[in-house]
């Protein structure tokens, strides 16, 4: 059996996108085992993928290089694995890399295409292409191994009766985010025909989503009542989802639920499509040459209207929904 360390702490989405990932390249190569290092509430993610140990870690325990190096001495003596995947490339892994190479691990890493996304966040830019999608990115760093892996990029719905549309209107970052105003607007719409849960987290969304229920009808908050498992077992029921570019996305992936994703400053064409989403799926502003001006959603719109979400029409999601 080799074992493979890999460790990804970052933003929710990103670690969810490994999960698809890790289930079809163990189901290739069965003689593997994955520990995957995380943050501890991201646990659920695994929960059902065999032959992975999760280790979920809190990141305040282990601050600066001294944290890191007690760390790395702890992932080494408890797992002593034959290879390690850095899944996430940022200064914080490159520490993590480099320890555990002078322990003699073979570190290998991934490649995040950093030059290439400037280049297509570039508003000047105005020959946009689609740059290699992140789960093959997370791919790249197993065959690089050695190993064989063909990513299927298909949804695997879980059995049983599928009820009830997912509504997820929030986002970390407003460059991501329908305006809530345009995300009620279709709440309405569609609970004239369909039960609608709404998913979110924390205490202002929470508080947004319970108002929609009460002033909606056939509607019903989610937000703050379960926990992942129940949230990924509730996502897998659902007949689809509908979501901006962020982490519920993932989770429709993981669960086999089609997912209707909305985008604003970011694309596509970054990579960060859910697996196995069809791209007939993608709600966005075609024709606006400034767009995808951000990979993360986190910039000011640069031309200050945010078009890109303002002028979203909610009746296109309708008609996705309906088709």
């Amino acid at each position: 059996m080799t074992r493979i360390l890999a460790y990804r702490f970052s933003a929710f989405g990103d670690v969810a996108m490994t999960a698809p990932v890790f289930r079809e390249f163990l189901e290739q190569n069965p003689d593997v085992e994955i520990v995957m290092v995380s943050r501890k509430n991201f646990e659920g993610l695994f929960a059902d993928i065999p032959n992975v140990t999760f280790k979920g870690i809190n990141l305040d325990d282990y601050k600066g290089v001294f944290g890191l190096r007690r760390l790395a001495n702890e992932l080494a003596k408890e797992f002593n694995p034959d290879l390690v995947a850095n899944l996430h490339d940022v200064i914080r892994t490159k520490i993590l890399d480099r320890i555990l190479r002078r322990k003699g691990f073979k570190v290998f890493k991934i490649n995040k295409g950093k030059e290439e996304k400037e280049e297509l966040t570039d508003v000047w830019n105005l020959n946009k292409v689609q740059l290699k999608k992140t789960v093959e990115r997370y791919a790249d760093v197993f065959r690089a191994m050695g190993f064989q892996v063909e990513l299927s990029h298909r949804l695997r719905p879980v059995p049983g009766v599928k009820s009830g549309i997912g509504l997820a209107p929030f986002a970390q970052h407003k460059g991501k985010m329908l305006p809530l105003e345009k995300s009620y607007e279709l709440a309405k719409i569609l609970a004239q025909n369909h039960t609608v849960y709404f998913f979110g987290g924390g205490k202002k969304e929470t508080e947004t989503l319970e108002k929609w229920e009460n002033e909606i009808p056939n509607t019903k908050s989610l937000s703050g009542k379960l926990n992942l498992s129940e949230e990924l077992q509730k996502i897998s029921g659902l007949e689809l989802m509908i979501s901006m570019d962020s982490a519920n996305m993932h989770l429709a992936s993981l669960m086999g639920t089609r997912c209707i994703s909305v985008w604003g400053a970011t694309h596509p064409y970054a990579g960060f499509l859910g697996f196995g989403q069809s791209e007939s799926d993608v709600i966005q502003v075609k024709d606006l040459t400034c767009r995808p001006c951000s990979v993360f959603g986190d910039k000011e719109c640069y031309r200050g209207d945010w078009a890109c979400l303002e002028e979203l029409n909610v009746q296109k999601i309708v008609k996705a929904v309906n088709s």
